[in-house]
């Protein structure tokens, strides 16, 4: 059996999970997770921050990101050989981007989670570049997760329902396509940034995209990005979140190949694990295909 690498976990630290509203449960016990990785075969998992309102309830994201970015590296210290750290920054203090940034690597966590915005600002904006610069020096991937704090939409529509299911994940679709017309995929070649969520609902817009922009091109109405949406977005990478549609997999593969797509448990919040995994090992694609996405290294390699 291939040994899977999870892409999209979560941990919430308990002095952390203490200060939110929704993340008192489940989100803090590694030793349930490590039993789950062993039982379905899952031989490293990303650890990722949830996005929460955390920083609301700790006097703002500094000291939220020096809690929580310590104590997500003693968990990764106590596994070194099961998880992998993503660090978090003060998305409210840009100046103190770098300080953060050389605290990451220094705690030994090797990748960047960022959240799809913060405060209606979305990741084209140039305050995050630094970010950017670093991961690109220092081959730090960044993974982009949905904001859950004012997500687009929810100042007209605040539902616990409809506000996770579709605002969570259109907000990620903007942010991806407001870095894309603000040409940060350009400006930052060589950062692997991953998308959470399959980007949201990229993979049923993808085309739309394409054919929008050609119309508008013609008209003088949209700016010249230098090649079609499509072009950027087959070298993304895309997670799936915990998914247990083949369609959305296999409608993914029609934006990118294989190699861009990450799997995720997408735990704690989906707890049936081992359906995820066999929903994906009954993709209608080749073996090689489903190892590419099952066990992708993009988030281990440095």
């Amino acid at each position: 059996m291939t040994k899977i690498i999870d892409g999209h976990s979560h941990f919430m630290p308990l002095p952390v999970a203490e200060k939110t509203a929704f993340f008192k449960v489940n989100w803090s016990d590694l030793d349930k997770q490590l039993t789950l990785m062993d039982s379905v075969g899952i031989e490293r998992a990303l650890l990722l921050y949830p996005t929460s309102d955390a920083h609301l309830n700790m006097g703002g994201w500094s000291h939220l990101c020096e809690v929580y970015n310590q104590e997500l590296s003693l968990a990764v210290q106590a596994h070194p050989d099961r998880f992998i750290g993503a660090g978090i920054i003060p998305a409210d203090q840009p100046e103190k981007f770098l300080f953060e940034l050389r605290r990451i690597e220094s705690l030994g966590l090797r990748v960047l989670s960022l959240a799809s915005s913060y405060d209606g600002k979305y990741l084209d904006d140039p305050r995050f570049y630094p970010i950017y610069d670093f991961a690109q020096a220092k081959n730090f991937p960044i993974h982009i997760h949905p904001q859950i704090i004012d997500p687009i939409g929810e100042e007209r529509v605040k539902d616990p329902l409809l506000s996770p299911v579709l605002e969570y994940v259109f907000d990620v679709t903007m942010c991806l396509g407001k870095m894309m017309m603000e040409g940060v995929f350009t400006k930052f070649p060589d950062v692997n940034f991953v998308f959470s969520h399959f980007g949201g609902v990229l993979p049923i817009v993808a085309e739309r995209f394409d054919n929008t922009y050609n119309m508008l091109r013609k008209r003088n109405i949209v700016k010249d990005l230098g090649k079609m949406p499509g072009e950027y977005f087959k070298n993304l990478y895309y997670d799936t979140s915990g998914s247990k549609s083949a369609a959305a997999v296999l409608s993914t593969l029609e934006v990118t190949d294989s190699a861009h797509i990450i799997w995720g448990s997408d735990f704690p919040a989906n707890q049936d694990v081992a359906r995820t995994i066999e929903v994906m090992n009954n993709l209608p694609v080749s073996q090689t295909d489903k190892k590419n996405i099952l066990k992708n290294p993009l988030l281990f390699l440095n």
